[in-house]
């Protein structure tokens, strides 16, 4: 049974092979990769914190690296005066040519919103910046943020709700992230030079230290091996379902989207003429 479903997902994708895994426990599936002791896990590795004093922020990557994955993690971020830091969860490779999909949270002051920052690097070019408002106090309480990453599509959801997508159009000349096996990173740290309101707004070190927790990581993906190899691994009951190889947005996802982003997104660099005097990416009048 398990040689006839390595052979039938041979024929669709590289040389993928089901295997159900709950990837729950921080432990068993991250590593904490600086801070010096201010990053922790607890609760026998159910829940994992970030912490950020004046002396060092902190980090973890998966111990696993992926080449393409469905994601979802729920964090929540700093409470109260959380000016001039930042709390990262991306996908990454290496190098200069690396690809990158990420989420930052930039911190706020105390009743100002958290500004959700996303962008996406292809062959070590970013610039494709887009910005939201969430709709939630996200300090509150623990909400998920979820990267789709197949072949065909990269879709960023808040809370299952889709809020940007960033299509393959190879066709059309526009690298797209699908060589490179990334990691997932996250750390939180301080970037009073730019995160609030430019850079004018500095972080209060009397309000620290400032703390993000994160929990429930879960995932169907790609595992990349040394050999150069990938397996395809599930979290749901149903180890079967690679449906999330050729996922994306129908119609009604569309519309969920078109809403979020008419009503929160504050940044998009395709409308940014000003920034690209000489013309928009290509992909901005391609979409």
């Amino acid at each position: 049974m398990a040689s006839t479903r390595i052979l039938f997902l041979f024929s669709l994708m590289f040389s993928f092979f089901m295997a159900s895994s709950f990837a729950s426990n921080f432990q068993q599936e991250f590593d904490i990769t600086w801070g010096d002791g201010r990053a922790q896990f607890l609760n026998n590795g159910e829940l994992l914190t970030l912490s950020l004093d004046k002396t060092s922020g902190s980090g973890f990557k998966s111990k696993n690296q992926y080449l393409f994955g469905k994601i979802d993690m729920q964090l929540k971020l700093v409470p109260g005066n959380s000016a001039g830091t930042v709390t990262a969860y991306y996908l990454s490779s290496l190098g200069s040519t690396h690809d990158e999909i990420d989420f930052e949270f930039l911190g706020n002051l105390s009743g100002d919103p958290y500004i959700l920052h996303t962008n996406v690097f292809t062959q070590g070019k970013g610039n494709r910046e887009q910005q939201f408002y969430l709709w939630f106090d996200p300090t509150a309480d623990f909400h998920s943020y979820s990267i789709l990453w197949n072949p065909q599509h990269i879709l960023f959801s808040v809370d299952g709700t889709p809020i940007r997508e960033f299509k393959n159009l190879e066709s059309r000349g526009i690298a797209y992230p699908k060589d490179q096996p990334m990691r997932i990173y996250s750390s939180l740290w301080n970037a009073d030079d730019w995160a609030t309101r430019g850079g004018l707004v500095k972080t209060d070190w009397s309000k620290a230290p400032f703390v993000a927790s994160y929990k429930n990581f879960n995932s169907q993906a790609c595992i990349w091996s040394s050999s150069g190899s990938s397996s395809c691994s599930s979290s749901s009951n149903n180890s079967n379902n690679t449906s999330w190889l050729k996922e994306g947005l129908d119609s009604t996802g569309q519309q969920r989207m078109k809403r979020v982003q008419s009503k929160y997104m504050i940044y998009n660099y395709c409308s940014d003429t000003k920034r690209f005097s000489q013309g928009l990416p290509p992909e901005c009048t391609l979409t």
